[in-house]
């Protein structure tokens, strides 16, 4: 069909050709998160993959720009991504960004919603990825955004309005942005105001001038993203709209799933219409898993307003928003401490009790969280990667095998892998060049960083392939252990240094993971369930299969004794 579609009245939603199949069950998937700009070109390597370049003074501002990722880059490092045992990529928005505003580099702020962006590509670039992708048995979500466009008009004067709560209604409409270069304004190219032409009216925005505060939930529906502005997906013409053009999407590339952005900055009934046309939509062209996750900072009962639902808010004809999953921030507000020593693992215990009270199968509720534990988009400053100021790279390995080995649809940030440290108080500095370029990872310029041998890589890559091969690691329900020095005194670890243990069960099968979160080695029992093992039979490692370790008994209780060295793990089966 091209990338000229000027209205989604154009468009041809059937499809030719057959579609490439959903996964049975989202938890079978390991997700690999990348920026576009920031991942890969296709010009072929710079200096060879080093961290231990001496570390140089980059201008901040070059790190706001664009610094030549691609889509046809993403292509040539599917291996790469595979080979660390991912079988998901998640593709930061490659919907045109105004051409003009060079911070645009993250793709959050759309300006034509039916066109690739032409400094990451061509439509027949990511047509091309996703097929590359499929041939290896892997699938791909594209980041999209129903919220807002870009800063693709002005209000009058082009003066910034703030939120007014008091306001009797709408600011005026000032007029379309156009493209500096664009000395033809008796009409609107294509690098001005917005396109599809249906999103090309003042009606079709709220027009209630920038948040002011974050916290007030009339202003976070209904104000400016910052200079992005608000769509009004109450109206069924914009809704219709925002439908139609990711069903194009869908059926243009055959992608796997969205991931929507700000969810929590939406109307709950716009949401969930457009969740279940979009799954309506590929339920009917055969994928009949079409993942839909979503973008929603809050605690756990927050969070399950927004999933696992198909109802309607009582005493209102409001219905619960259609999300498959969310973001899981619970977990990842409290998990890099805990990883660390820094925090009592009590708060990551107390973390689960919400499946427990919130999901009648708490064994069920990992089908509902996307779980992380670095990413592009922090609520904390200054912002920062797992391992800025840490030199203990096998503690990113520790997070990661926590991912992996508990409840959840893991999800990896490009660069975790190679142990990107960046940290800032601006947002670019954990928005690195795995490639190179002007803005690489530690502070270098010109160094590619995809090396499969970096221990990073390695360790996360074992693990993955120890979570394909047991269903309890994907499907179980999951139980913190206790600990005990005597094997007969057990306790829950009562500080942060210590022995993290965890079960997974599915049906008979138990897998234990005990992580040494302390510096020093250490030596404990650790509890196992009682009516699934007897006294003598033997637990082997699946790390490292020719180290065994036999089941011992105290009382009634079952138990394994573990020697760990520091910063160490086991996984017993």
């Amino acid at each position: 069909m091209g990338e000229n579609i000027r209205s989604v009245k154009d468009i041809n939603f059937d499809i030719q050709n057959g579609v490439f199949p959903s996964p049975s069950d989202w938890r079978d998937v390991f997700i690999y998160f990348l920026l576009v700009d920031r991942f890969d070109n296709n010009v072929g390597d710079t200096e060879p993959y080093s961290n231990s370049s001496e570390p140089q003074v980059l201008d901040i501002s070059q790190g706001k720009k664009f610094q030549g990722g691609n889509i046809k880059g993403i292509t040539r490092r599917l291996d790469y991504i595979k080979g660390l045992g991912a079988n998901a990529i998640w593709l930061s928005p490659v919907f045109r960004n105004r051409q003009e505003i060079d911070e645009s580099y993250h793709g959050y702020g759309i300006q034509d919603f039916l066109k690739v962006d032409e400094r990451f590509g061509k439509l027949e670039d990511l047509q091309e990825l996703v097929k590359e992708a499929h041939s290896r048995d892997m699938y791909v979500i594209l980041d999209i955004i129903i919220n807002h466009t870009g800063d693709n008009w002005e209000y009058p004067e082009d003066d910034p309005y703030y939120y007014w709560k008091n306001a009797p209604g709408p600011f005026d409409f000032g007029a379309w942005r156009t493209f500096p270069t664009d000395n033809d304004h008796n009409s609107i190219g294509e690098n001005d105001a917005v396109w599809p032409q249906e999103l090309q009216s003042p009606e079709c925005y709220k027009r209630r001038g920038q948040i002011t505060d974050w916290n007030d939930p009339e202003q976070a529906v209904n104000g400016d993203f910052f200079t992005l502005k608000e769509l009004d997906v109450s109206r069924p013409d914009v809704l219709d709209t925002l439908i139609k053009i990711y069903k194009y999407w869908i059926k243009e590339t055959d992608i796997d799933g969205f991931r929507i952005d700000t969810v929590k900055h939406l109307e709950s009934s716009s949401t969930a219409i457009f969740c279940n046309a979009i799954k309506e939509y590929a339920k009917s062209i055969g994928k009949h898993n079409f993942f839909i996750f979503g973008e929603i900072v809050g605690d756990d009962t927050t969070i399950q307003k927004y999933i696992g639902r198909n109802s309607r808010i009582p005493g209102t004809n409001e219905r619960f928003p259609s999300l498959d999953a969310a973001l899981d921030f619970p977990l990842y507000f409290v998990l890099e401490e805990v990883i660390k020593g820094f925090s009592n693992p009590e708060v990551l215990r107390n973390r689960y009790e919400a499946f427990r009270n919130l999901y009648t199968d708490h064994g069920e509720a990992g089908r509902y969280f996307v779980t992380f534990v670095d990413n592009h988009d922090q609520m904390i400053r200054p912002y920062r990667r797992f391992m800025h100021g840490n030199n203990i790279h096998q503690q990113a390995v520790l997070a990661m095998t926590y991912l992996l080995t508990s409840q959840g649809i893991p999800c990896i940030y490009y660069g975790t892998e190679q142990g990107f440290d960046g940290g800032g108080e601006d947002d670019a500095y954990i928005r690195e060049c795995m490639f190179g370029g002007e803005w690489g990872a530690f502070r270098t310029q010109g160094y590619h960083f995809f090396n499969p041998e970096n221990p990073i890589y390695c360790g996360i890559s074992e693990v993955a392939k120890i979570r394909m091969s047991e269903p309890a690691l994907r499907y179980g329900r999951q139980y913190f252990r206790q600990i005990s020095e005597n094997g007969t005194d057990f306790f829950y670890p009562l500080s942060g240094k210590n022995t993290l243990a965890y079960s997974r069960i599915l049906d008979t099968s138990e897998v234990l993971v005990a992580m040494n979160l302390d510096p020093e080695p250490g030596e404990d029992c650790i509890i196992i369930d009682s009516s699934l093992h007897s006294k003598g039979q033997k637990m082997t490692n699946l790390l490292c299969p020719e180290q065994q370790f036999i089941i011992e008994q105290s009382g009634e209780a079952m138990f394994v004794k573990v020697d760990l060295d520091a910063h160490s793990m086991v996984i017993l089966k």
